[in-house]
């Protein structure tokens, strides 16, 4: 009895001490386990805070399209104002310097009048131009306005009215816009409006003698509007003066380059 009961005594001992171990081990275990994910959970957050790693952008999401580039896919004035007025001057119509149109006022413009008979309250024979753009010598628009026409024997407007609208259009560029050039030489009403341009020579409404001529730019299309705010450069971000980077292209010389 005694030595069953000392074989018992050292069974309970050593089965006794491994028990302990058993639960001991599986926390320790279960601790490890819990202890991973927590890691990982934590080193999501760590990256979630850490800033923004710096990004390169390519300068051609960010530099502002050329002129060049716009005109072969945008209607476009291909001179300055100056150089239209300058133009005009060199055939001899004594148009205005280009110059704002007042004190304070950023809009510009060049101007030629000559009243050629008149009664005692309004011209019977007059002609009239204004170019009127902006300082960085933009064309906004060119009209025209004619009271009481001279014509030759044939009722086709004078050679030297003609010329002026000829240097217009030609100076323009929009060859498109040319054949016009007959028409209103024949004093006929004429009305493009071309791929983002108009141009437009009527006779004035009842019947009168008087006539007016217009020509500008109106991107009408959805694409063209489109079109133009992406050359615009308003839309983009840059440090160059925007005198440089405006939508006209503007040439040195007086004459039109076409090409």
């Amino acid at each position: 009895m005694i030595g069953m009961l000392l074989v018992a005594g050292i069974v309970v001992f050593f089965g006794g001490s491994d028990r302990p171990e058993g639960p001991g081990g599986r926390v320790e275990d279960r601790s490890l386990d819990q202890a991973a994910p927590s890691s990982e959970i934590a080193d999501r957050r760590k990256d979630a805070a850490s800033p923004l790693r710096p990004m390169s952008i390519s300068p051609q999401l960010i530099e502002v399209p050329k002129p060049e580039l716009a005109g072969q896919f945008l209607r476009m004035w291909r001179v300055s104002g100056a150089n239209v007025c300058a133009a005009l001057r060199e055939a001899g119509i004594a148009v205005s310097e280009w110059k704002p149109a007042s004190m304070r006022n950023r809009n510009y413009e060049c101007y030629f009048q000559r009243v050629y008979q008149r009664d005692e309250t309004r011209p019977l024979s007059s002609t009239f131009l204004k170019v009127r753009g902006n300082e960085m010598g933009e064309i906004v628009e060119i009209r025209a306005r004619i009271i009481g026409p001279t014509t030759d024997d044939e009722g086709r407007l004078a050679p030297a009215i003609l010329r002026m609208f000829e240097i217009i259009v030609k100076q323009a560029c929009w060859r498109d816009f040319e054949d016009s050039l007959t028409s209103i030489q024949n004093l006929r009403s004429v009305e493009y409006e071309r791929f983002g341009a108009y141009l437009n020579f009527t006779r004035e409404a009842g019947g009168g003698n008087n006539l007016d001529f217009v020509l500008g730019l109106k991107a009408t299309s959805a694409s063209q509007v489109r079109t133009k705010t992406y050359f615009s450069p308003e839309r983009w971000l840059t440090g160059t003066d925007r005198r440089n980077v405006s939508g006209n292209v503007i040439r040195s010389g007086t004459s039109a380059n076409c090409a």
